[in-house]
């Protein structure tokens, strides 16, 4: 089993020196593409705007085809619509970057894609990402029950009704 393509559209909103997917991208983990429509036809796409949460069911497509992210600022930037991709939401998580800790929802890219490893049962591919930042492990433990729970729901209904156990 080889490891997700992890793909980025980088806005350029952020600090550069807290920004996750830059320092992804220079450590050769992430490959950014120059504009969202950029990103690979197929791809799982985590944005909050999605109206289907993310599932194991996605796992194979991101095999296939990429996990990607739109990195935009949450105070200044807008999610843009890429129709071509797989929009999915991720369910309830804590952030635990010094930014945004504890903070529901409002996850760094790094936190986003490692989460979505984690549910997709790669838990190891998604430790090795977050071990890149000194508050990486952090997020496993603040969310540990609810990874668990997603990682054995078979569907985004079933995450759904997972996630109504951790708000």
């Amino acid at each position: 089993m080889s490891a997700i393509r992890l793909i980025a559209y980088h806005a350029g909103q952020c600090d550069p020196k807290k920004c996750t997917s830059r320092r992804l991208e220079r450590l050769g983990l992430m490959t950014f593409v120059p504009r969202p429509r950029s990103l690979p036809r197929g791809a799982v796409l985590l944005t909050p705007n999605a109206e289907r949460a993310l599932s194991p069911a996605d796992a194979p497509r991101a095999e296939r085809h990429g996990l990607a992210v739109i990195d935009v600022s949450w105070k200044r930037g807008t999610f843009p619509s890429v129709p071509h991709a797989a929009a999915r939401a991720l369910p309830y998580l804590l952030a635990a970057n010094p930014v945004n800790y504890g903070k529901p929802f409002v996850l760094s890219s790094v936190e986003a894609l490692a989460a979505a490893l984690v549910i997709f049962g790669r838990e190891p591919e998604g430790r090795a990402i977050l071990a890149k930042f000194a508050w990486g492990d952090q997020f496993l433990i603040l969310n540990r029950e609810p990874l668990e729970a997603y990682a054995r729901a078979s569907d985004s209904a079933q995450i759904v009704a997972a996630q109504a156990e951790f708000i």
